[in-house]
């Protein structure tokens, strides 16, 4: 596998990360009842899935949720937030939904539908950790408390899974027929570890 084969892949899958990650301000300004529908858990996977080299299957997908984080904060409060309560756990289930997405060896409909289960439990459970922790929470610094949070995101969580399900569609789906039509796209983990 030629390093120009490599770095077109590479580029394609940075950029399919960054266009997931620019819908999320597509309604800023504004809290729904779709809050948390956001491309952040298929993004995971799929630079999980898709990149060979750690460091950008975990790098490329944190900077650029790093990056639109500070874009959705700055339009919501109006000043440069970099980090707020409770972003450790946030970028910790972040990881680890990254984490997820290398174990899909084979994208295929049920591994990805698996892998969007995992990661939306992932998140729940991590990420409510540092809601019941943040100073000022509405929850009880007990495991009642933590509970209680549990219950509340379950909403949150829903929305998250079926943005899982849609953009997991799109971004896995898009990608797997650009391989077919370009074959410079077009290469397995285990076809590089040999070469």
């Amino acid at each position: 596998m030629s390093m120009e084969k490599i770095n077109i892949r590479n580029s394609i899958l940075a950029l399919i990360i960054i266009a997931a990650a620019a819908t999320r301000f597509l309604n800023l300004g504004s809290f729904s009842s779709w809050s948390n529908f956001t491309p952040i858990g298929a993004m995971a996977m799929f630079g999980g899935a898709y990149f060979s080299d750690k460091l950008k299957a975990y790098a490329v997908p944190l900077i650029t949720l790093l990056v639109s984080d500070v874009v959705v904060n700055y339009s919501y409060f109006h000043k440069l937030v970099l980090f707020y309560d409770g972003a450790f756990w946030v970028y910790l289930s972040f990881i680890l939904m990254v984490f997820v997405g290398t174990y899909i060896k084979k994208v295929s409909l049920i591994s990805v539908l698996a892998a969007s289960v995992v990661t939306v439990l992932i998140h729940w459970l991590v990420s409510d950790i540092g809601a019941v922790l943040m100073t000022g929470s509405l929850y009880p610094k007990t495991f009642a408390g933590y509970l209680q949070a549990l219950v509340a995101a379950v909403p949150f969580e829903r929305n998250l899974l079926v943005s899982n399900l849609v953009y997991g569609l799109l971004m896995f789906g898009g990608f797997e027929y650009a391989k077919t039509k370009f074959p410079a796209l077009n290469f397995s983990k285990t076809t590089l570890q040999h070469s």
